[in-house]
């Protein structure tokens, strides 16, 4: 008559039906306040009133306990449990829930009125797995409801072994998991929980994406070489999952395609490319750890460099290694392999360690770096120019000696002319310009005389223009 809505009246009828134990009747007064949701693959557990219902029935059923000689009960039970078989809903596991009528109407409710996540939720209460899988796979629900309902429920109580003997049991190849481990695989990433990722990805026979969990292993949280070296076990098992993965892609080549659909794929020449430089890195971290041991090592940045990181670090890699041994010769051999390996700029680095050479007043290691690179093999006609040049911005730093020594290891006189420019050395430009062509020469000196009349050398100036 006042037009109220009479929900919420069926709803505590249906309660106090259930109270009673006249679980029919709770049906049918349930039936006229409770609606299925819209969407069976939302993540929640449905409306608060099917929750109380559950909650209530849940907390209702107490455990048997039979005393050790009481025989009688046992076949009671047993009778009991005979008896009430046939209510089930569909296939259930093993235990009490199989033959507890609250716990049939628990099902018949979640079913009727439930999320796929509130029914598998209850079946993971109850230890009920392999049914909480066979509901997710049945209704193809969403990567996140197992996420939500099964996968951290399972390594949150110390489950996750019994969840991957349970989805290899079902399907063998994993095939039909594939969409559900990839989603546990980015979430675990998400949280930045590696151990259980990487257990998951060799459990999943996922061999290159474990090798990449194992990189960050090597590589993550270390501050020194000395310290990498102590986790060069790491570097092992990246070799070892490659090996496997290539072992596995090479016997399923000569047979029908293997259907490795969500496990990551990468072609055989990526893959020794990657082993190449799991080598390398082995070499690096040896040599690196060792001149650390032995308190050679002067370089000290913020960052760790390493060969799995982009081409500026790789860079950074080489510097690292020919500077840090006892001399520029001790770690060529190794930067060398470095830059051919990754097709570097090479004289990009050598200019970078020549400049921190400068910096640190090894004059002579400087020379020595230009004999490497020329005995290389590999040099352009002007590298060793060139890097002599890019280091002349700190010539003020550099004595006068030593300066005269570097200009004078170079190889063409138009460079020398152009470090004795840029040094402010305008006598001994003018030396070398005369020596040049005529035509060429007389350039040449006019330009010196010009750089002296703006400097305001006279000597310089008058010894040009009389030449002239």
């Amino acid at each position: 008559k006042s037009g109220l809505d009479p929900g919420g009246a069926w709803h505590a009828w249906g309660m106090a039906c259930l109270k009673a134990g006249n679980l029919s009747s709770a049906r049918e007064k349930f039936n006229r306040c409770l609606k299925p949701p819209m969407d069976l693959n939302q993540l929640n557990h449905g409306s608060r009133l099917v929750q109380d219902v559950i909650q209530y029935l849940e907390s209702t059923v107490k455990p048997i306990v039979i005393a050790d000689d009481d025989y009688f009960a046992t076949l009671r039970e047993l009778e009991a449990t005979l008896r009430t078989r046939s209510l089930s809903l569909e296939l259930m596991c093993e235990g009490k829930i199989q033959h507890n009528s609250y716990y049939q109407e628990c099902l018949f409710y979640l079913h009727s009125y439930g999320t796929n996540l509130a029914i598998i939720s209850f079946y993971m209460r109850h230890d009920c797995m392999r049914e909480a899988l066979l509901h997710l796979l049945n209704k193809e629900s969403p990567s996140e409801v197992f996420i939500e309902g099964v996968f951290i429920p399972s390594y949150k109580s110390g489950k996750l072994h019994i969840l991957e003997n349970l989805l290899e049991t079902i399907d063998p190849g994993l095939e039909s998991w594939g969409v559900y481990l990839i989603a546990a695989c980015k979430y675990l990433q998400r949280k930045n929980y590696y151990h259980i990722l990487y257990e998951l990805q060799q459990f999943m026979k996922d061999h290159v994406r474990a090798a990449m969990t194992c990189i960050r292993f090597f590589t993550h949280g270390a501050t020194s070489y000395t310290e990498l070296g102590d986790k060069q076990t790491w570097l092992l098992k990246i070799k070892d999952h490659l090996k496997v993965y290539l072992q596995e892609v090479s016997r399923s080549s000569g047979r029908k395609k293997m259907a490795f659909t969500f496990r990551k794929k990468m072609s055989a020449a990526d893959v020794s490319r990657h082993i190449n430089t799991v080598d390398l890195q082995m070499e690096v971290t040896k040599f690196l750890h060792r001149c650390e041991s032995s308190g050679t090592s002067q370089m000290t940045g913020s960052s760790l460099p390493t060969l799995f990181g982009n081409n500026s670090m790789k860079m950074d890699v080489a510097c690292k290694v020919m500077l840090e041994g006892k001399n520029i010769e001790e770690g060529f051999g190794i930067a060398f392999r470095v830059l051919q390996d990754f097709q570097l700029e090479a004289t990009e680095v050598y200019s970078e360690v020549a400049k921190q050479l400068v910096k640190q007043r090894k004059y002579g290691e400087i020379r020595q770096l230009l004999k490497c690179v020329n005995e290389s093999g590999v040099a352009a006609k002007n590298d060793g120019d060139n890097i002599i040049l890019n280091c002349l911005n700190e010539f003020k730093n550099i004595p006068a000696e030593d300066l005269d020594n570097l200009i004078q290891d170079m190889d063409s006189d138009e460079n020398k002319i152009q470090a004795y420019v840029m040094c402010n050395k305008l006598r001994s430009a003018y030396l070398v310009s005369v020596r040049q062509e005529k035509t060429r020469a007389m350039q040449l000196v006019q330009q010196v005389r010009q750089l002296a009349e703006n400097s305001g050398d006279d000597v310089v100036k008058a010894i040009c223009t009389q030449w002239l």
